[in-house]
């Protein structure tokens, strides 16, 4: 139980005083400023994802070009996050806060006024760059800020927006683009950013900052990370599209990547200041709690894109429609989240982690016989099995990772923990693609095995597509264009199934290892 008290260190020094038991409205009002600002981050990674149809062609871009548009915020992200750790601590989580919310701004504004592909997917990195510094210090702060007593209100807040963000960015970008247009996806952005820049300044007295630190700054240690998380980010984003190692490129930045990893974790374990400390890992919870965040991470990240590719190749929804068909997930997370906070507080969470990483596996099972016939109410209930398991899983996550370490080590490892979730949709999305591709690939080739002219149906359905284009053309090519389009949809449907039966998989498997977690006792190291 904490007290108000001040004890001693052994040394006689005063030790930092234990959180209070209340907290007061003006730290409430400032985390949930700071809370508004990580939701603003986390949802750039995907609002864009519905839209990229009508930037490339607001841009003159190629398909390969408007990728980049996410590719680079993605990077840019994936750098800074762990970066934050050490900025945190030499600039004070005020200071951070107000110039990565500002940054922010300042990006989003460029990214709505550019006209030129080369000149969004700059401002889409610094964007990325400056306002991932928001999201690990937000779960940093949470875990200082509020008494141990609170982590099972805080923790259901946090990670609803970690999880509901993106999954309900296709749906918000859908929605402004077919509004609006899609430069407002990034205007919509700057009077919140202007707002939580103000009010971070005014309200935010969370610690102090020491400056000092930045006398020692890592920089070798910054260019080996940037080396390895950004050369490891453009492996696993362009991989699946450009045939992995045997594109000249990606050959190029897998080496970079090893070479830099090698660098990177020689820096961390030598340097008296390292840029990102990684002895965080060896408390047991949260490297346990950073690899079901990373796998948690596949799903998340891996569902959000998979439902919406589906539905716009399959079914040829447009943004707004998958928008509005993939919001039940969001839905099903922000209800559920109360609940789940308050089950907390009397559920062992390792059995909350497996129950919902069980849910999980059962949303994504029962999506193995999808059909191209699929739609709303088709997907509704693993849709929202799905919301229901990831918070379930992921919002005790966070409290075994970080709720049961001591405070002067979580800057750093708040940055870590962030940083395996974004690794991990990354690693998802990485595999799920390829998975499409190569299982489309052998459905294809097993259907054409099978459509030939001992098939009756396949003769049938060849006949009526004929009789269909009589008078059109060249009736009988057309049917046979026509039935090989069958027949590759009809693979790609296939492949789907595929990828769900190995999440389904997967996430039963590691519901099993959440009993390798220690007991957590949430109530602190001293509690009794």
């Amino acid at each position: 139980m904490a007290s108000n008290t001040t004890s001693l260190t052994m040394d006689g020094a005063p030790a930092v005083p234990a959180p209070e038991e209340t907290i007061s409205t003006r730290r409430l009002i400032a985390f949930l400023i700071m809370v508004f600002g990580m939701f603003m981050s986390i949802l750039d990674i995907q609002i864009v994802s519905a839209s990229l149809a009508e930037i490339q062609a607001g841009l003159s871009a190629s398909t390969s070009e408007v990728a980049w548009v996410q590719t680079s915020y993605l990077i840019a992200e994936v750098i800074a996050i762990p970066l934050s750790g050490f900025l945190s601590r030499a600039l004070g989580t005020r200071l951070l806060f107000a110039i990565s919310a500002s940054g922010f701004t300042v990006a989003s504004f460029m990214c709505g006024m550019t006209s030129t592909i080369e000149q969004m997917i700059l401002w889409r990195a610094i964007q990325g760059f400056v306002g991932a510094g928001m999201i690990p210090t937000v779960f940093a702060s949470a875990y200082t800020v509020f008494p141990r007593n609170k982590f099972h209100i805080v923790g259901p807040i946090i990670g609803l927006v970690a999880t509901l963000a993106p999954t309900i960015g296709p749906t918000v970008g859908g929605y402004i683009t077919d509004l609006m247009s899609w430069h407002w996806l990034f205007f919509i952005n700057i009077v919140p950013g202007i707002a939580i820049t103000i009010g971070v300044l005014a309200l935010v007295d969370f610690d102090e900052p020491n400056f000092e630190l930045l006398q020692h700054f890592d920089w070798w240690g910054l260019a080996a990370m940037a080396g390895f998380l950004g050369s490891l980010e453009y492996v696993l984003e362009e991989g699946p599209r450009n045939d992995w190692l045997q594109d000249e490129s990606i050959f190029f930045f897998a080496v970079v990547c090893v070479l830099s990893a090698v660098a990177f974790f020689y820096r961390a374990l030598t340097q008296k200041e390292p840029i990102v400390d990684i002895r965080a890992f060896t408390d047991r919870n949260f490297a346990l709690g950073c690899m079901f965040s990373f796998c948690v991470g596949i799903g998340l990240y891996g569902l959000t894109y998979v439902y919406p590719r589906y539905l716009a190749e399959v079914r040829g929804y447009s943004a707004l429609m998958i928008g509005e068909t993939v919001f039940v997930s969001g839905a099903a997370m922000f209800i559920s989240a109360p609940f789940i906070g308050r089950l907390m507080t009397k559920v062992d969470l390792r059995l909350m982690i497996a129950a919902g990483l069980l849910i999980f596996a059962l949303s994504s099972w029962m999506m193995t016989g999808i059909t191209r016939d699929y739609d709303f109410y088709e997907l509704l209930v693993p849709q929202i099995l799905r919301g229901v398991g990831i918070m379930m899983a992921m919002v005790p996550v966070n409290n075994i990772a970080l709720g049961t370490l001591a405070p002067s080590r979580l800057k750093n490892a708040s940055g870590l923990f962030n940083l395996t979730r974004n690794l991990g949709g990354a690693v998802g999305l990485a595999l799920i693609n390829t998975i499409l591709d190569s299982r489309t690939d052998l459905h294809i080739s097993r259907l054409h095995d099978k459509v030939t002219w001992g098939n009756a149906v396949a003769v049938e359905t060849l006949n009526m597509l004929t009789q269909k284009f009589q008078g059109a053309g060249n009736a009988s090519l057309m049917a046979l264009k026509q039935l090989s389009l069958i027949v590759h949809r009809q693979a790609v449907v296939m492949s789907f199934g595929d990828a769900f039966f190995i999440l389904a998989c997967f996430y039963l498997a590691l519901s099993v290892l959440v009993f390798f977690v220690n007991k957590p006792n949430m109530m602190g190291p001293d509690a009794h």
